[in-house]
């Protein structure tokens, strides 16, 4: 998908693409999601190491004012302990542009989702975290260009936590036992970094680069220790670093007090792999569930470059993988006008008692069964699979009033800190928030809260 595809006027797209290019870019999306073409690239890979002599070379880009990246560089340690594996780190600038879309918001969250998700990684952050200034973070960026490769990971780790905690005078000691580059050396030292991950066709911080394919941060290194145990890299005796936490729906329940607000769009394809498991994570706890739609990112506005497209495709299918789930085998892009027929109906469907499940039918025939929802006829299949009538429904294709709730949900989104989907806000009995994320990877911890909540606890109350 270009990046030019949609014009956007006052935050939502006013041009769609053309049937030619929607089913194009389909086809496109479907093969980014193929895990038996991933597999045949990766045996081919393995191939071409071997012929060569390789060593299983791992590269790491870290970016110092990133608090995902403070949480990843922790792992740099257990991982040459565990895996016989070569390590080449890169420190790097924070992606700009179009990959960027809220950079300060990004950082905000960042710091916010570190500091609760931290300790069930087995990892450190601190809870109270502000936004490093620009003075501090380019000491701290001097600081750890003085580090060889050999003591970049104990040097970023002392370098972050002396800047997460502002703590100036620290960050000066590091520079006079450590050493520290000058503005030079650090500039020259930065902009290769970044140029690599460039030439690697990536933007973000806290990211992993293995043969081909990126690992962000903790919340992906699962991936990463995975493949390296398929290779037989992982040494004898040896637990894995960082598994994902598994999505726990028990042993309370609750009786409505709770209220989970869950935020979809039909054009995530974060939000096609965790919707249906979110419904019933809220079924099994007894939770009040509010689930709120917004519009897709690059209808409202918000920009996506062809590499981030690329990568979340592959991402998700990784991740739909991982859970056990048949997705992307047939993708056809719901950009547009599918998007708005689809909520012009919601109103009415949710009147009938269907809203999520049909939802639900729409993101499984965008992101699973191909099904062409800018038809009339493949929006009719959406419809009767959720139990409705065609004809019913499709007097309100030309409804309005979904736009004002649409947006409202969004307002509400960013109210909270979060700006992109799926996103959850857990509030308590009081209607105060107890957590408020962003992100399908981030279930099992609305899970682990919801369970604090009901015992009585108030640890990890927080919100972006």
């Amino acid at each position: 998908m270009t990046d030019t595809q949609f014009q956007e006027q006052g935050g939502a797209a006013t041009m769609d693409p053309s049937p030619l290019l929607r089913w194009v870019s389909s086809k496109f999306m479907t093969y980014m999601a193929d895990q038996e073409r991933v597999s045949r690239r990766r045996q081919r890979l393995e191939k071409q190491r071997q012929r060569r002599g390789e060593p299983h070379r791992i590269e790491y880009f870290h970016q110092v004012e990133d608090a995902y990246s403070h949480l990843a560089v922790q792992l740099l340690g257990p991982l040459l302990e565990r895996y016989d594996i070569e390590l080449v780190c890169h420190q790097v600038h924070a992606a700009t542009g179009r990959n960027a879309p809220e950079p300060k918001r990004l950082l905000d969250l960042a710091r916010v989702d570190a500091a609760t998700v931290a300790a069930d990684y087995g990892l450190e952050f601190p809870s109270a975290a502000q936004a490093p200034d620009a003075t501090l973070i380019q000491q701290a960026r001097q600081v750890l260009a003085g580090a060889g490769q050999e003591d970049f990971a104990s040097t970023a780790i002392a370098v972050g936590d002396a800047l997460f905690a502002a703590d100036a005078a620290r960050l000066t000691d590091l520079a006079t036992q450590l050493g520290s580059a000058d503005a030079d050396t650090t500039s020259r030292l930065l902009d290769s970094g970044t140029s690599r991950r460039a030439q690697l066709k990536h933007y973000s911080g806290a990211m992993f680069y293995y043969q081909g394919e990126w690992y962000w941060g903790v919340d992906r290194f699962y991936h990463l220790e995975a493949r390296l145990r398929e290779l037989g890299v992982r040494r004898p005796g040896c637990a894995p670093i960082a598994p994902r936490p598994g999505i726990e729906d028990g042993p309370l329940k609750d009786n409505g007090s709770l209220t989970l607000e869950f935020y979809p769009s039909l054009r995530s394809p974060y939000t096609s792999i965790i919707f249906d498991t979110t419904l019933a994570l809220a079924q099994s706890t007894g939770v009040n569930l509010v689930v709120r739609p917004v519009l897709p990112m690059v209808m409202r506005g918000v920009p996506a470059t062809r590499e981030k497209g690329q990568y979340i495709i592959f991402d998700t299918a990784r991740e739909a993988a991982a859970l056990g789930l048949r997705w992307g085998t047939r993708i056809y892009d719901p950009i547009g006008d599918p998007v708005r027929r689809a909520y012009a109906l919601y109103p009415w469907v949710v009147e009938q008692g269907l809203g999520n499940r049909f939802l639900s039918e729409f993101l499984k025939a965008a992101f699973t069964d191909g099904v062409n929802t800018n038809t009339s006829r493949g929006l009719r299949q959406v419809v009767e699979a959720t139990g409705l009538s065609w004809s019913e429904a499709s007097q309100h294709l030309d409804d309005t009033g979904w736009e004002t709730l649409i947006e409202a949900n969004r307002l509400a989104m960013y109210g909270f800190g979060c700006w992109g989907v799926p996103s959850y806000r857990l509030l308590d009995a009081d209607g105060e928030p107890r957590l408020a994320l962003w992100g399908q990877d981030r279930l099992w911890l609305v899970a682990r809260e919801i369970q604090r909540c009901l015992a009585g606890g108030t640890a990890g109350k927080t919100s972006a």
